[in-house]
C-alpha cells in the first residue's frame, strides 16, 4: 500500500477518529477521494398505480407475517394493503383489488415483502481512496437498504448533499441519505469556545445538514453544541473515542442531550464501579491501532455485572432519557475471528481491490491492525461481545431502541453484506427475527425523526420494500448478495440468489441487475492496469 502524505492521513477518518477535538478541514482534494455516482441508468418508477400481488408482508411494527397480500402502491406512497386468501390455497379474484388502465403489476407470490432496511451507519467510500459511489450505493441498494445514515460527510458535505439531492430526485441509484456532519467540519482550527460551538451547528443547519457527529471534546463545548443542536432540531450521534471518553461517557452525554450513541465505546465506562479509568497495559500507546483494539477486547469485562444495580440503574436512565444505541456489531466481529472474515466468501466477486488493499495489515491505515493478532485476543474478544449483547438484548428488552448499521468499508467490511450479518449479529445477541427486523426498520426510522414515512409497512408511507423469494425470517442468510449455500432436492449444492427487488420511494430496482453491476466493476477493477503515481 502506498504510504500516503501527512496531509492525506490528516483527511482521513482514521485520523479523525485519533484527533477527535480536531476540526478537519474539508477541500477540494478531500471530495475527489469517493468518485461520484453517475447519472441513474436503472428503475423503473414511481408509477402512477403500482400493484404487487400475492406475496407475504412482514409489517416491521413487530406483527407476524401475513398473506397472501396484494399491496397496492400510488406514485411513492402505500394506498392499500389487502388480504387476498390463504396459505395453500388458490388465490380467489374476488376481494383483490381491480387493475386499472396503464396499472403496473408485479407477481410476487410466495415472496416476501419486508420494509426498506436503514443503515444507521454508512459511509459513502472514503475509507480507501477511489471507491466509487456508484459501488457503493449499488451494494447497498442490492441487500435492500433503501435510507443510510451518513456519520460524519467526510467527503465534504456539499458532495454528501449533491448526492442526497440526487437521490431524491431518482436521478442517481441510490438510496436515500440522510447526512450528518463530523463536528468541527470544515474549520481552520479546533473548536475551542461554547460560542463558536454553537455558531458551527447553527452554520451547518443552513447548510442543509440534518445531524452530527461527535467523537467527543470538554464537556463545556459538548453541552454548547448539543444544546444548540436540539434548538436547531438536528440529530446527534457520538463514538465516544478513547481520548475523550474518560470525561464522558454515554450516559453523561446522553444526559447533555445526546440522542444516539455509535458502537459500544462509552458504555462499559459508564458501568465502572471500582475504577473511573480503563485498565491499559503499561506500554498502551493509542497510535498503535493493535494496542487500542486489543486493549478494547478487555473493556466490557471492567464494567458492572450484568443484573447488578449499577447495569439496571444506567440501562433505565439512558432508557428514559430515549436513547439510542446502535451497536454496529459487525465491524468488529473480525476481532473475533479474524480469519472467517478475512476470507468470507463474497470478497472474491464483490471487493474492490482498493478496498482489499485498505484492509492489509498497515501500520499507517484505521482498522488494518492485524499486526500480530493472537488467539488469546480473539477469545478476550468473544467475551467481549458475550457482555456487549447481553446488555443489547437486555435494553431493548426493557423498552430501550437498538438500531442496525454497519459501518462498511473496514475491517474487511463490504457495503450491503455488512449490513446483513449486522441483523444475524442482532439474533445472536438474543433478538428473535422479528425484532431484529424492528430494529433494521421501524427503530431506525424512529431514530431519525422519520416514522411517519418510513420505517413500516402502512398505508399512508413511502412505499420502501425489500422483496425476496425465501423467509427471512427463517434465515437472514436468504439476504446476502451471494444467497445462502444450500443442498437442493436433487442433492446438488446451490446458492439463493438473495433480494429480488428493492423499491425505494416507489421506484422498483432489480437487486440481481445490481448485484450483476457490481461484479463487472470489480472485475474491471482487476483488470486495469495499475495507475501511474
Amino acid at each position: 500500500m502506498q504510504i500516503q502524505s501527512p496531509l492525506q492521513r490528516l483527511l482521513r477518518t482514521a485520523v479523525i477518529f485519533s484527533l477527535s477535538i480536531v476540526a478537519v478541514a474539508v477541500s477540494a482534494a478531500s471530495t475527489e477521494r469517493t468518485p461520484s455516482a453517475p447519472a441513474a441508468d436503472q428503475g423503473e418508477g414511481p408509477y402512477t398505480r403500482l400493484i404487487l400481488r400475492g406475496g407475504t408482508y412482514i409489517s416491521g411494527e413487530g406483527a407476524p407475517p401475513v398473506g397472501p397480500v396484494d399491496i397496492v402502491i400510488e406514485n411513492d406512497r402505500i394506498s392499500e394493503i389487502t388480504a387476498v386468501g390463504n396459505p395453500g390455497v388458490p388465490v380467489l379474484p374476488e376481494g383483490r383489488p381491480k387493475a386499472k388502465a396503464g396499472d403496473k403489476e408485479m407477481d410476487v407470490s410466495g415472496m416476501y415483502i419486508l420494509p426498506g432496511f436503514i443503515d444507521m451507519h454508512g459511509h459513502i467510500g472514503g475509507s480507501a481512496k477511489g471507491t466509487p459511489a456508484e459501488y457503493v450505493f449499488k451494494l447497498w441498494l442490492a441487500h435492500g437498504i433503501t435510507t443510510v445514515r451518513e456519520p460524519g460527510s467526510f467527503n465534504g458535505l456539499d458532495w454528501t448533499l449533491k448526492h442526497a439531492k440526487a437521490s431524491n430526485e431518482h436521478k442517481i441509484v441510490a438510496p436515500r441519505i440522510v447526512p450528518y456532519v463530523g463536528f468541527g467540519q470544515g474549520l481552520s482550527k479546533p473548536v475551542f469556545s461554547p460560542q463558536q460551538a454553537r455558531e458551527w451547528v447553527q452554520n451547518i443547519k443552513k447548510a442543509g445538514a440534518a445531524g452530527i457527529k461527535f467523537f467527543g471534546a470538554t464537556p463545556a463545548i459538548m453541552a454548547a453544541a448539543l444544546d444548540e443542536a436540539k434548538k436547531q432540531q438536528l440529530g446527534t450521534m457520538m463514538h465516544h473515542a478513547q481520548l475523550n471518553v474518560m470525561r464522558m461517557n454515554a450516559l453523561d452525554s446522553a444526559r447533555l442531550g445526546l440522542t444516539s450513541m455509535e458502537h459500544w465505546y462509552g458504555l462499559p465506562e459508564a458501568l465502572f464501579t471500582n475504577q473511573v479509568v480503563q485498565n491499559y497495559k503499561a506500554d498502551y500507546n493509542y497510535q498503535n491501532e493493535q494496542d487500542r483494539f486489543g486493549e478494547a477486547g478487555k473493556l466490557w469485562q471492567q464494567a458492572a455485572a450484568p443484573g447488578s444495580d449499577k447495569w439496571n440503574a444506567v440501562r433505565d436512565e439512558l432508557i428514559s432519557l430515549n436513547f439510542t444505541i446502535n451497536p454496529t456489531l459487525t465491524i468488529y466481529e473480525a476481532t473475533r475471528n479474524a480469519e472467517a472474515q478475512r476470507n468470507a466468501p463474497w470478497h472474491a466477486d464483490y471487493t474492490m481491490p482498493v478496498l482489499s488493499e485498505f484492509f492489509k495489515p498497515n501500520r499507517y491505515a484505521h482498522g488494518s491492525f492485524w499486526f500480530n493478532w493472537t488467539t488469546d485476543q480473539e477469545i478476550a474478544w468473544r467475551e467481549n461481545y458475550r457482555i456487549w449483547m447481553q446488555f443489547l438484548n437486555d435494553y431493548k428488552n426493557h423498552g430501550g431502541r437498538v438500531t442496525a448499521g454497519s459501518d462498511a468499508g473496514y475491517i474487511y467490511k463490504i457495503y450491503g453484506f455488512a449490513y446483513i450479518q449486522e441483523l444475524e449479529l442482532l439474533r445472536e445477541a438474543g433478538f428473535n427475527p422479528l425484532e431484529v427486523i424492528q430494529a433494521a426498520t421501524l427503530n431506525g426510522a424512529m431514530a431519525l425523526g422519520l416514522e411517519k414515512d418510513l420505517g413500516s409497512l402502512v398505508p399512508g408511507k413511502k412505499a420502501d420494500m425489500v422483496i425476496v423469494a425465501e423467509n427471512p425470517l427463517a434465515n437472514f442468510k436468504v439476504l446476502y448478495g451471494n444467497g445462502h449455500y444450500q443442498l437442493n432436492d436433487q442433492n446438488q449444492p446451490e446458492r439463493t440468489k438473495g433480494v429480488r427487488y428493492t423499491i425505494k420511494d416507489g421506484v422498483v430496482y432489480d437487486a440481481q441487475q445490481l448485484l450483476s453491476d457490481v461484479r463487472k466493476m470489480v472485475s474491471s477493477a482487476k483488470t486495469a492496469p495499475p495507475k501511474q503515481p
